[in-house]
């Protein structure tokens, strides 16, 4: 099964995937973790440029043909390979993060980026994606906490460093998405502890039977 985890910055989508991998395993359910953008060798080397913070300049269509470039590679060499063979599939961010960071922030035309989703994807969309929704004024702090933890952390805040305002029009886009699609999205409140968040996203994924899911 496909499953995306999406959210504003710092709204804790690593720490609850992670969670999630392990409680895959112990159900001995074969699973892929990766990331967007970077979920490749040739998606690090875009990461670089796309999250650099000294890469201020880049233009909004370079920002979004660069995003497509990485999940091109991304679906073609690691997701639809363990769909396939019957994997699941749990991903850090996806299609749903270039409509709303390129198109609701960046102010590209959203009807052009759904002409461009059969290019990039096909027909694959995911079967289950988790909205973790906080507040800006939660979310951005905890981003900036982990990057100055991370030894890379400052060089890859580009979009951290983005107003206030750009990262409102990020958490307005996700949630216009999931009343556009409730039957796809599930959004939680990111502002509980990550063991509350951690036993809601079981709760939609598990049924009382610990070997069953819901797809």
């Amino acid at each position: 099964m496909f499953v995306t985890f999406e959210g504003i910055e710092g709204s804790g989508k690593t720490t609850q995937i992670k969670r999630l991998r392990k409680v895959l395993k112990e159900r001995g359910l074969s699973c892929l973790v990766t990331r967007e953008p970077g979920g490749t060798a040739i998606g690090k080397q875009i990461r670089t440029i796309l999250l650099d913070q000294r890469n201020k300049r880049i233009q909004p269509k370079t920002e979004l043909f660069l995003y497509l470039a990485d999940r091109c590679q991304h679906v073609a060499e690691k997701i639809q390979p363990a769909l396939n063979r019957g994997d699941w599939v749990i991903c850090d961010r996806f299609w749903d993060a270039t409509l709303v960071y390129q198109g609701w922030a960046r102010g590209l035309n959203l009807r052009t980026l759904e002409k461009l989703r059969p290019l990039v994807l096909n027909s694959l969309v995911p079967d289950l994606t988790f909205l973790l929704d906080c507040p800006v004024a939660i979310g951005l702090p905890r981003a900036w906490k982990r990057i100055h933890r991370s030894a890379q952390g400052l060089r890859e805040s580009r979009f951290e460093e983005e107003a206030l305002a750009f990262h409102e029009k990020i958490r307005q886009g996700y949630l216009f998405l999931a009343r556009r699609e409730p039957q796809r999205f599930r959004v939680l409140d990111a502002t509980p502890s990550p063991e509350k968040i951690h036993q809601e996203i079981q709760r939609h994924l598990f049924r009382e039977d610990p070997g069953a899911h819901v797809f």
